[in-house]
């Protein structure tokens, strides 16, 4: 019987030790749920461990093949870049081995369900119909890019959480490095008529951008009191989330990739844009990753640039 390859989980990482800690745990259930698969996780940046101590791991182990899934919820510099850069430095470190590479998680039906959840939750359990949902609008916050793909996708996840669940609207606003920011769009949802609002951020674990989040929320509450705001929880190891690593892995596993190409700044020029144009990726250097040459090496992308 053929060994089935390994599983790579790469995550952001996070000057938050909470947020990097639910990181690894959730690396460590998905071992526990698939005994028979030696699975690994580590980070692109800022928490330990780094990606290539993942990769060692499981070269240790005697894996000569895996796949890797970027637990990430849309496909930004990380996803496009760093990760496959960094996976093209580990094959040559690790003469031997091979990889197929995972798209990130979102949106994804799955997804959507543990948004919707959280949205209820916020809302103490009584906004499970339409008609309790009308006066109900609802601001999603990403993470913010200088991508606009990835800004885009959460434009993309806030329409399908908005389409046949009966919130009032369904706004986006972003934490860092792209408009509109929270307060903004707060300000927003007033202007479009919202008196209830609850802000739901669109991050997997906990760590300081959510936390920047709730921050942001709730200065603004105060110095509106005439509008109700609650803010909602993070996404969180759900079962859902750990079912959608398992599909992505599944995917990669089967060479089923479907990436979105057809706004990749790396490949289209977009207005602004157009010198990212078949820019080479580099990976981020990371003190930890076992490089003592004090700079990356190595490059990759997700895609062809061609």
């Amino acid at each position: 019987m053929t060994t089935p390859p390994a599983l790579l989980i790469a995550g952001h990482g996070t000057r938050d030790e909470a947020g990097a800690e639910a990181f690894r745990d959730f690396v460590r259930e998905l071992g526990r749920r698939r005994p028979d698969l030696p699975v690994a996780g580590g980070f692109i940046e800022l928490s330990p461990p780094p990606l290539t101590e993942a990769v060692g791991e499981l070269v240790e182990r005697g894996v000569r093949r895996f796949a890797a899934v970027p637990l990430m919820l849309v496909s930004a510099g990380h996803a496009k870049g760093d990760i496959p850069a960094a996976l093209a430095r580990e094959k040559e470190r690790h003469p031997g081995i091979s990889y197929t590479y995972g798209r990130p998680l979102g949106p994804h039906p799955s997804l959507l369900k543990v948004l919707e959840r959280r949205l209820d939750e916020a809302l103490g359990g009584g906004a499970r119909t339409p008609e309790d949902r009308a006066d109900v609008t609802v601001l999603l916050v990403g993470r913010g890019s200088t991508d606009p793909d990835a800004n885009a996708e959460v434009h993309k996840a806030a329409r399908l959480l908005w389409e046949g669940r009966g919130y009032a609207g369904v706004e986006t606003a972003f934490v860092s490095l792209a408009a509109p920011d929270v307060p903004t769009g707060l300000d927003r949802c007033v202007k479009l008529g919202a008196r209830r609002i609850v802000v739901l951020p669109y991050f997997l674990f906990t760590g300081i951008l959510p936390d920047r989040v709730r921050q942001q929320t709730d200065g603004w509450a105060s110095a509106h009191p005439d509008v109700e705001v609650l803010s909602a929880a993070v996404i969180g190891p759900e079962p859902e989330l750990i079912d959608l690593v398992m599909e992505r892995y599944e995917e990669a596993v089967r060479g089923d990739l479907r990436m979105n190409c057809d706004t990749c700044v790396y490949r289209i020029a977009l207005p602004g844009f157009e010198d990212k144009v078949g820019l080479p990726q580099q990976p981020h250097f990371h003190p930890d990753d076992g490089d003592h040459h004090g700079h990356p090496h190595g490059h990759g992308h997700s895609h062809s640039h061609a």
